[in-house]
């Protein structure tokens, strides 16, 4: 199993009371934790895309903010988390330029992330005439498919469908290195991961709440990628999966930092604007919160398998359980509400002693896949 982090450039109301440059620390802090997970041997790092998203993610433009990175890093993957590729909310066309040029920046380290976005209030800011996220789907069928023909060399023979066209034209630049990056689709449903899986898709597993979700997860996902008919040129057979992460040098220490991240404000945020994920029971609807995380809370969760925390023993153990339930990736979302200095900790302590543990081949999954692809 393979680890990363993902960044969404979280700036809650709380602090921009006390910082009123709160927008651009949030920014510049997370880009910092991607270059630290980096010299700590992560392996991927995922930035979100989101419009509107008030406090919960002010990370709209993800391209921009990889590009830095690609520069900043040198052997992580950068992952877009997603890019969005309907086309009235990113012209198809431009979403291949940049991901190509991504490739290029980052020296072939380019993962490609697509989905159709997670919730209505910003997708359907795009789409004034469409009345459901339902519709999103085939504006998302109809053009994932045409990447891979866009990114081929030579020119590109057009295309003309419901939602977008274009005439024949050579699409530059063509990706870096070998074959094109791994294609990726943010599923949140068994129909959906089964669907990724026909594609040769690997998912980004972002609604993965904890360990038992897994089985449906490995179940609608391995079954069908046996089957691929892949829309690229070769079989992204991954399952990545997200999950908070705190780790310190106490297992006292660890829960304490956890209980002053303010997570369930994050928590009520994400329900807020995710209209699509399923409402866990227990969930109030906005502008109630859930209640404020005791230690007791804290302790609860870490039990469920719903959050890793603890001492770098402990956090070895709860990722070996992701590991055993057949995860390909574990990608740890940060609790930016704590102090930035315990973020970094989070990431030094898991870099030195859980991923070496745990992920010892030294060549990433998807590199395999990108160079075998090539020799064929």
């Amino acid at each position: 199993m393979e680890f990363g982090i993902f960044v969404q450039g979280y700036v809650p109301a709380s602090r921009v009371r006390d910082d009123p440059d709160a927008e651009h620390h949030a920014l510049m802090e997370e880009a910092g934790y991607v270059v630290e997970a980096d010299r700590r041997g992560f392996k991927y790092a995922w930035a979100t895309e989101h419009h509107f998203l008030e406090e919960y993610s002010h990370l709209s433009a993800n391209d921009v903010f990889l590009g830095y990175l690609a520069h900043a890093t040198e052997r992580i993957h950068l992952g877009s988390g997603i890019f969005n590729p309907l086309p009235r909310v990113n012209h198809p066309v431009k979403v291949a330029e940049k991901a190509a040029m991504l490739d290029h920046l980052s020296g072939g380290r380019f993962e490609f992330g697509t989905g159709r976005g997670a919730g209505s209030h910003e997708i359907l800011a795009f789409l004034p005439d469409v009345e459901s996220m339902d519709a999103t789907r085939e504006m998302w069928e109809e053009t994932i498919a045409e990447f891979p023909r866009m990114w081929r060399r030579g020119r590109y023979p057009g295309f003309s469908g419901r939602h977008w066209s274009l005439p024949p034209r050579t699409v530059l630049p063509k990706p870096y290195g070998p074959a094109h990056p791994a294609l990726w689709y943010a599923a949140g449903s068994p129909s959906s991961y089964a669907m990724a899986a026909r594609k040769g898709l690997g998912v980004l597993g972002f609604s993965v709440q904890k360990v038992s979700d897994m089985e449906w997860v490995v179940d609608s996902y391995k079954s069908a990628v046996n089957q691929a008919e892949p829309v690229g040129d070769f079989v992204n057979d991954n399952v990545m999966v997200t999950s908070t992460a705190v780790c310190a040098e106490t297992h006292a220490e660890a829960v304490a930092t956890a209980a002053s991240g303010g997570l369930h404000y994050l928590q009520s945020l994400l329900f807020r604007y995710h209209d699509t994920f399923p409402r866990p029971e227990g969930i109030p609807r906005w502008p109630e919160l859930l209640p404020e995380y005791t230690e007791e809370i804290i302790e609860l969760l870490i039990a469920e398998e719903l959050l890793i925390c603890g001492d770098p023993d402990e956090v070895l153990r709860q990722c070996k359980r992701w590991e055993q339930a057949g995860a390909d990736q574990l990608v740890f979302g940060l609790p930016v509400g704590i102090p930035h200095e315990a973020t970094m900790t989070t990431i030094r302590l898991i870099g030195e002693h859980v991923v070496p543990k745990i992920d010892t081949d030294p060549v990433h999954r998807t590199t395999r896949y990108r160079r075998a692809a090539a020799q064929r």
